[in-house]
């Protein structure tokens, strides 16, 4: 009897599953010659003249746009910038640029290669590559930077209103994750993190033996502003302070072979020096792996500020013509089961933001020690510090480029020539305030933005001109506040305008020997490993 009914349950389900598989077969086979016979026509017949390349360029944009903003389609170039970035080797000029309209600004030229040899600073307006005028040109302008080891390159540029011209000679550039290490305090080392390519594990292995041989006792991780990379570099990164065989990150997704169990698989290098690990709301993805399965396992204090809070994962898959796409394909859990995702894509607001968890909601865990920890936004730090904190005023100053060019200004107004006596005081602080004044510099609340389309509303509602004043001095009231909430955050604002400041003399090398001595976020992960007991107590 039972078997009678047990047969047929089974192939209504695979009857079901093959129905479903066809359907959504089918469909998509339809929506594809639906969208080629409109491609077709719209080229074959639009009043202008259009580009096939460009519209389908828009399309999928369109496409992927509703998705979350990690899930992205890259052309021939961007995959081999992918290929680069893991692997951490390149030939080039040897500095990180940013790609305007008409110019290329060099953000940091690195010590010692091409870029820096031939006199470029950062600030710098490049306007002609060669004999190409980059305002004339419609393709990415940096791809005429890039050439083989040993060739030269002319290039123009604008510094501080003047013009000039400079001959790069390309050359093999290294992109090294472990940037700076160093001994201090006799017994601590210290080791900057900044990528997660195919060198990290290698590179932070070397330099943790390199600082235990030199007579470092305790460890601090500086994963700030590490923007995250190879899973698998973060896994074995965390493997280099814990047992082999435990669980550090979990995968999840409706797509079965996705669901992955990711454990330590190689010996360990010290499971009981203590371990301070730095993150602010820069360090995202691998880096929240390895401060969020270190403090899971009780292994590390977490200092700083809440991480970026991204909890996906992305895989690359090829396409046609050296192009692929980067698919989210799972979100990642911690060791205690925690997601770290903090904006929630699939359901949006009203205005098709994605939704921001309110901190009420997030959900308690329990370290493997019985600490409580909680989901939804990043990573928690044990020990919070305003200064590295990133608050909306403070974004919008980095996004504005406010901070970087306030730097360039600084550079070119101050001497300066050992790092040891940089002082960035209060007139430099009004200074900078000053500056934001002359050069116009504005941002949008959300609260302008509602207060904005309540007012586009009225017109509609025929009430605009009643409510205008009042509108007028909401805005009065709002801009005062702005500038209150720019004196407000003056700490974490300093502390990026001296990061910024410090890079233009002394590159990163300077930089990081300065906050050995100054920066709180290092002295106070300094004050917690020289002391015993409270490391103890907030690992307990």
């Amino acid at each position: 009897m039972k078997k009678r009914i047990l047969i047929p349950i089974v192939a209504i389900g695979i009857f079901f599953t093959t129905v479903s598989f066809k359907s959504d077969f089918f469909e998509i086979a339809k929506q594809i010659e639906i969208f080629t016979t409109l491609f077709k026509e719209l080229n074959m017949n639009y009043v202008d003249e259009v580009t096939p390349a460009t519209l389908m360029d828009n399309a999928i944009k369109g496409m992927l746009e509703d998705l979350d903003p990690y899930t992205v389609y890259w052309n021939e170039q961007q995959v081999e910038d992918a290929k680069i970035n893991n692997s951490g080797v390149y030939t080039g000029i040897g500095a990180t640029a940013q790609n305007k309209k008409d110019k290329i600004i060099i953000v940091e030229p690195y010590k010692d290669y091409p870029a820096d040899k031939a006199g470029l600073k950062a600030g710098d307006e490049i306007i002609k590559i060669g004999t190409v005028t980059i305002a004339d040109l419609e393709d990415e302008a940096g791809d005429l930077l890039k050439g083989s080891p040993g060739s030269k390159v002319d290039v123009t540029y604008i510094r501080q209103g003047k013009t000039a011209t400079t001959t790069i000679t390309r050359g093999a550039v290294e992109l090294k994750a472990v940037p700076f290490y160093k001994l201090i305090n006799n017994d601590i080392g210290y080791i900057v993190l900044s990528r997660f390519n195919s060198k990290t594990t290698f590179e932070t292995k070397a330099a943790l033996i390199d600082l235990k041989s030199q007579g470092a006792k305790k460890i601090i991780l500086d994963l700030r502003g590490n923007p995250g990379g190879l899973l698998n570099e973060a896994i074995s990164i965390v493997n280099l302070f814990v047992e082999k065989g435990q669980v550090i990150t979990t995968t999840k997704s409706v797509i079965e072979k996705y669901n992955q169990v990711y454990k330590t698989k190689a010996e360990p290098v010290d499971t009981e020096i203590p371990l301070v690990v730095l993150v602010n709301g820069r360090s995202a993805s691998a880096s929240e792996i390895v401060s969020g399965g270190l403090q899971d396992l009780d292994r590390a204090v977490i200092v700083g500020a809440r991480s970026f809070g991204k909890g996906l994962v992305q895989r690359p898959k090829k396409l046609t013509y050296g192009t692929q796409l980067k698919v989210t394909i799972s979100r990642y859990y911690t060791p205690s089961g925690r997601s770290i995702q903090a904006l929630d894509y699939w359901h949006r607001d009203e205005n098709g933001d994605p939704i921001r968890k309110d901190a009420k909601e997030y959900n308690a865990y329990k370290t493997k020690g019985g600490r409580t920890v909680y989901d939804g936004g990043g990573i928690l730090p044990d020990v919070q510090l305003e200064s590295a904190v990133y608050s909306p005023i403070t974004t919008a100053l980095l996004k504005d480029n406010a901070i970087f060019d306030y730097a360039t200004k600084y550079y070119y107004s101050h001497q300066m020539t050992d790092w040891k006596n940089f002082n960035f005081g209060e007139n430099d602080f009004q200074n900078f305030l000053k500056f934001l004044k002359e050069n116009h510099f504005e941002y949008e609340t959300e609260t302008e933005k509602k207060f904005a389309e309540g007012l586009k509303i009225s017109e509609d509602d025929e009430i605009s001109k009643e409510i205008s004043t009042s509108y007028n001095q909401l805005m009065v009231a709002i801009n005062k506040a702005k500038d209150k909430a720019v004196v407000d955050k003056k700490v974490e604002i300093e502390s990026l305008l001296k990061d910024e400041i410090l890079k233009r003399y002394f590159y990163r090398e300077g930089l990081y020997n300065y906050q050995i001595e100054h920066n709180p976020e290092i002295m106070e992960a300094v004050a917690v490993l020289n002391d015993e007991g409270r490391y103890r107590k907030i690992l307990k």
